[in-house]
């Protein structure tokens, strides 16, 4: 094991989870419900359904560029590439000013950033598995969430305490244009660029001389058909892939909201909203690394099962309380359980998928995370705006867990050996 890969692997999820903290959840999604559209149903559905515009087309090409990929053997350059969008569209959102009229333009920069950092995730996962051996990547895994959610924690803090909360403000920031917030966004454009550079200089990719040309993009389509024929023959891979597309989505659909329902159902503020960030990136961070350990000695689905469930019950009591203190005592108690799930969940796919296909399965691991994205944000946006409550809305999210850990079962773990 190079401990400087792996040091440059960990450092890489402290650098892009800025942007899930910063932008998708805290501080750009709670700004442009009440900044930009000013109005939380409307806010609300307009950020559902443009997610579910992202999950699709995410999960057209995830899969297509991760088979394009295993056959060109060059997965820093598509890493770079699509960090490089995430980065780039996300300094643009210093642009969207507090005004209605910027609602498109909104929508459209952060779909662009998202895509990025989605499609930028699908080959950071897949070279997990070229820095440790299978037994140690539960470790490694949650590792690398237990860094991102600090790397988000400390991206807060220094957002809160130098940009959002001074008055005035310790910078040359416009307030009445919200400039204070929307410097957050440059801030996590910068966080990015910075600390996402050791994985280029110190992950060192296997030699492989397959050039890009067309004659390569044809073979990994073709590669992509047949992986997805021969998913007929590796059946657990299948269930997993199909239990894991339903409970993601409850989960990407709790942090796309999470923000938003903070400031919409508990009338937090936007600073609020952000030390709630804060104190959530330190339960969750914490819950990573915990059961990193829990996943390599009592197998990843006991983990993911067991976190799922209490997501499952501390949710639902969540939307049965209205006071603040609650909210925070329920939230934070949640947040333990969300790192697990999604870091377990890949240290599972990565036991039981093949390695001399693993960037490919890991575009199918974005698509089951992504071919049914849309449902979430559609559905919640839809009940929010008929019953004019995000109450009723957020309450659609426990569904994709039950149903998700019913699926779960079905899917048999593989010893450490294998």
């Amino acid at each position: 094991m190079n401990k400087k890969s792996v040091i440059a692997w960990c450092l890489y999820d402290w650098a892009n989870s800025a942007f899930p903290t910063i932008v998708s959840t805290f501080i750009f999604s709670t700004y442009f419900m009440q900044a930009v559209v000013q109005n939380t149903e409307q806010g609300t559905a307009l950020w559902g359904n443009a997610m579910s515009l992202i999950g699709l087309i995410i999960a057209f090409i995830s899969p297509v560029i991760g088979a394009i990929a295993d056959q060109s053997g060059r997965h820093k350059v598509w890493l770079f590439f699509f960090s490089f969008l995430c980065i780039l569209a996300t300094g643009g959102l210093w642009f969207v000013r507090p005004n209605p009229n910027d609602i498109n333009l909104a929508l459209i920069l952060v779909s662009l950033a998202t895509i990025g950092f989605e499609m930028a995730t699908v080959f950071y996962n897949a070279m997990l598995l070229d820095l440790v051996p299978k037994t140690h990547v539960g470790r490694l895994s949650g590792w690398g969430w237990g860094c991102g959610y600090f790397g988000g924690l400390v991206c807060l803090l220094i957002a809160l305490f130098l940009f959002v909360m001074p008055d005035p403000s310790i910078l040359p920031l416009d307030k009445n244009a919200s400039e204070h917030i929307r410097a957050t966004f440059l801030l996590c454009m910068i966080w990015f660029a910075v600390f996402s550079l050791p994985i280029f200089l110190w992950v060192h990719e296997k030699k492989n001389k397959k050039t890009w040309n067309m004659k390569v993009v044809f073979q990994g389509l073709r590669t992509l058909k047949n992986t997805l024929y021969k998913l007929a023959h590796y059946k657990d891979i299948a269930r997993f892939l199909l239990a894991k597309m339903i409970y993601i989505d409850g989960i990407n659909t709790l942090f796309t909201f999470g923000g938003i329902f903070a400031a919409g159902s508990f009338g937090m503020s936007q600073e609020e909203v952000l030390i709630f960030g804060i104190l959530l990136n330190v339960t969750a961070g914490l819950g990573s690394l915990i059961f990193s350990w829990i996943d390599d000695f009592f197998g990843a689905k006991s983990t993911i099962l067991f976190s799922l469930f209490m997501i499952l019950i501390i949710g639902f009591i969540l939307l049965l309380v209205h006071e603040k203190v609650w909210f925070y005592i329920l939230a934070l108690s949640l947040g333990v359980f969300l790192g697990p799930v999604q870091s377990a969940s890949r240290s599972f796919m990565l036991r039981i998928v093949p390695s001399e296909l693993v960037t490919e399965f890991f575009g199918l691991y974005a698509l089951a995370g992504k071919i049914t994205s849309f449902l979430g944000p559609a559905i919640l946006a839809w009940v929010t705006y008929m019953y004019q409550s995000q109450r009723m809305g957020m309450g659609t999210i426990l569904l994709f867990f039950v149903l998700g850990i019913i699926l779960l079962f079905l899917v048999k773990e593989p010893s450490a050996s294998d």
